[in-house]
């Protein structure tokens, strides 16, 4: 986990306020993967899978596949707009960069 959390920025610290600030980073990102994951599936599935049975024929595999590339990449696309926009906040309003303000 530890080589995850530093791959994501969040380096061990011993900084009391730092960990804590880092913990809760790592949790809203487990709850943003999953709540795409669930999004995904829910949007894609009732797309592509009209009546679902054991096995997908080739044609809901390709598009189910597609659907979940388009949904990725317009999720991706949204997430960096917002964090662009937050981090421009900070620095308009002299914050800090880390999306957490100050504790």
């Amino acid at each position: 986990m530890d080589s995850i959390s530093n791959s994501l920025g969040f380096s061990s610290t011993s900084d009391p306020k730092t960990a804590v600030m880092n913990q809760i980073r790592q949790e809203a990102a487990v709850t943003n993967a999953r709540q795409l994951i669930e999004k995904l599936n829910e949007h894609c599935f009732e797309k592509c899978v009209p009546s679902p049975s054991s096995t997908f024929s080739k044609k809901e595999e390709t598009c189910f596949t597609q659907c979940m590339e388009k949904y990725m990449a317009a999720w991706n696309t949204v997430s960096r707009q917002y964090i662009g926009r937050i981090q421009q906040e900070q620095t308009s309003r002299g914050g800090t960069m880390d999306g957490m303000g100050s504790l």
